[in-house]
């Protein structure tokens, strides 16, 4: 087992889309979810307010790269982001093409 590593990450949320991605996890894919596990990250839980959302996840694997790469490679894990990338939209200053981008962490207390 690697270092753990914390993630936190924001995104627009579509007002028109909220509803759809909230009712997405409500029930998420089984193969999504093993896939999340299958690549070392834990803790993952997305949060939204005022049109953000925030998600934090923690990484306990050797290879955050690789095991990026692995869950990209997932014909489901792709099939859930055709799904859910179309309720998310860039933030303001940030590539048009960039949904989830990492977070400062400024604070942390075990």
């Amino acid at each position: 087992m690697g270092k753990l590593r914390r993630f936190g990450c924001v995104v627009r949320v579509r007002p028109e889309k909220l509803d759809y991605y909230k009712k997405l996890h409500a029930n998420p894919w089984p193969e999504v979810n093993e896939m999340i596990k299958v690549c070392n990250l834990q803790n993952f839980s997305i949060y939204h307010k005022n049109g953000f959302l925030f998600s934090y996840l923690e990484y306990t694997g050797d290879d955050y790269q690789a095991d990026q790469a692995k869950m990209a490679a997932h014909l489901k894990t792709q099939e859930w982001w055709q799904e859910t990338s179309p309720c998310q939209q860039s933030l303001e200053g940030e590539p048009e093409d960039s949904l989830w981008v990492e977070m400062e962490e400024v604070y942390h207390l075990d």
